[in-house]
C-alpha cells in the first residue's frame, strides 16, 4: 500500500436521484478501493448525503474497507425494505428486462393520487422507511466525529428557498431526510422549528464548501442526473421528469459557473483569490448512459437493478481513474470553458 504522503487527496460532490444514488455508490465503492486517492470532504444531497454519511460512518469505524462494507449494508437494506413496497414492476417489464416502473399499477396510482393529495393528507403520520434504514444503519455520533472525512448536507428552507448546509457537528438523521424530503412524497422536514425540503431544489451538491476547502483543491463531482437530454420529451411524464431534472441541474450548473468566473479572473488579471481560484473541476459521469434510465426507475430498489446501477457506477470511476488520475492535484479534467460554449459536446466527451 502507498504511504499516505504519496496519496492524492480529494473531496467529493455527490449529487441525489433516488435508487440512482445506487450509481455513485459504485462510483464510491470504486475510489475507496483505489489507495493512491484520499477522500477528505464530501458534499451531497438526498441520496448523495446519504451515501456520504454512511460512507463516513463506515471510515471512522474502520477504514476504507469498513466504509465499503457499510455502502453495500445500507442499499441491500434499501432493498430488502422494498419488497414490502407496492412500487413494483410491471409482470411484462419484468419479461422483459425493463427497470422502469412507468407501467407499475402501483406506482401509477400514487403518481396519479399525489397530484390531487398533499402528503399532509396522504401521510399524516409520516411514515417514512428511508429515515428508519439510515437511523439503524448510521452512527451519526462517528459522521461527526470523523477526523478523516469531513461531511456537508444541503437541505433547502421552504420559506426562503435558500439551502442550509449543514457540516461537521450538524448532521444530524433529520438534517439527511431533510436532504432527501421531495415535498410531493413527504411533509417538511422540521429543524430548530423550520422547514425544509431536498436539497436538490437550492444545491445539488453545494460546491462552495468544497471550493473554500483548504484539504484540496480538486472537487470530483459525481452527477447522475443528466444535463442534456437527446431527445425532446412529448409525453407528460417526460415533459415533467425533464423539467425536474433542469430544476435540479441549475444549482450545480450556477456554481460551476461562478468557478469558471473566478478563474478567469486570476487568468486575465493575476487576481489572488485564494483557494476559489486554485480550484481543479472534476467530473465522473457518462451521460450516455444515463439517457436509458427513466424516472420513474428512481423509486425501483430491487437488489438487481441496485447492482446493475453500482457496476456501472463502478465502470464509470475506472475510466475516470485511467483517463484522469494524472492530472489530479494538477488541473481540471472537466473544461469548463468547452461546457458553457457547447454542453452536449463537452458532456458526451470523457475527460483528455
Amino acid at each position: 500500500m502507498a504511504g499516505s504522503d504519496t496519496r492524492k487527496v480529494i473531496n467529493l460532490a455527490l449529487q441525489g436521484g433516488g435508487s440512482h444514488g445506487a450509481l455513485t455508490w459504485g462510483v464510491l465503492d470504486r475510489l475507496l478501493e483505489d489507495d493512491r486517492l484520499e477522500i477528505a470532504e464530501i458534499s451531497g444531497t438526498s441520496a448523495g448525503a446519504m451515501n456520504a454519511v454512511v460512507l463516513a460512518d463506515g471510515y471512522e469505524r474502520g477504514g476504507r474497507d469498513a466504509a465499503r462494507a457499510a455502502l453495500e449494508s445500507f442499499w441491500r437494506a434499501i432493498s430488502r425494505a422494498a419488497l414490502a413496497s407496492p412500487l413494483q414492476r410491471s409482470p411484462l417489464d419484468r419479461v422483459l428486462g425493463r427497470f422502469s416502473l412507468d407501467a407499475s399499477p402501483g406506482y401509477l396510482f400514487f403518481e396519479g393520487l399525489s397530484r390531487v393529495l398533499s402528503p399532509y393528507q396522504l401521510n399524516p403520520m409520516n411514515v417514512n422507511p428511508l429515515r428508519d434504514i439510515l437511523e439503524k444503519q448510521v452512527d451519526f455520533g462517528n459522521v461527526n466525529r470523523c477526523k478523516a472525512i469531513s461531511v456537508h448536507v444541503t437541505a433547502t428552507h421552504v420559506r426562503t428557498g435558500r439551502a442550509r448546509v449543514f457540516s461537521r457537528g450538524d448532521v444530524t438523521l433529520d438534517a439527511v431526510m431533510a436532504s432527501a424530503c421531495l415535498p410531493q412524497l413527504y411533509p417538511a422536514v422540521v429543524i430548530e422549528d423550520e422547514p425544509y425540503w431536498d436539497g436538490g431544489y437550492s444545491a445539488n451538491p453545494a460546491l462552495m464548501p468544497l471550493v473554500t476547502s483548504s484539504a484540496s483543491p480538486d472537487i470530483v463531482i459525481v452527477q447522475i442526473n443528466p444535463v442534456v437530454r437527446h431527445d425532446t420529451p412529448t409525453t407528460a411524464r417526460d415533459i415533467l421528469n425533464r423539467v425536474n431534472e433542469i430544476s435540479f441541474n441549475t444549482s450545480l450548473i450556477k456554481e460551476l459557473r461562478a468557478i469558471s468566473l473566478m478563474q478567469q479572473i486570476v487568468t486575465a488579471k493575476g487576481v489572488d483569490l485564494g483557494a476559489a481560484g486554485r480550484t481543479h473541476i472534476h467530473l465522473i459521469h457518462t451521460d450516455a448512459e444515463v439517457q436509458d434510465l427513466s424516472a420513474s426507475s428512481k423509486m425501483n430498489a430491487e437488489w438487481r437493478y441496485l447492482r446493475l446501477l453500482f457496476e456501472r457506477g463502478r465502470g464509470w470511476a475506472e475510466a475516470w481513474l485511467e483517463a484522469s488520475f494524472d492530472r489530479v492535484g494538477q488541473e481540471s479534467t472537466f473544461d469548463l470553458g468547452a461546457f458553457f460554449d457547447d454542453p452536449a459536446a463537452a458532456m458526451s466527451q470523457p475527460a483528455d
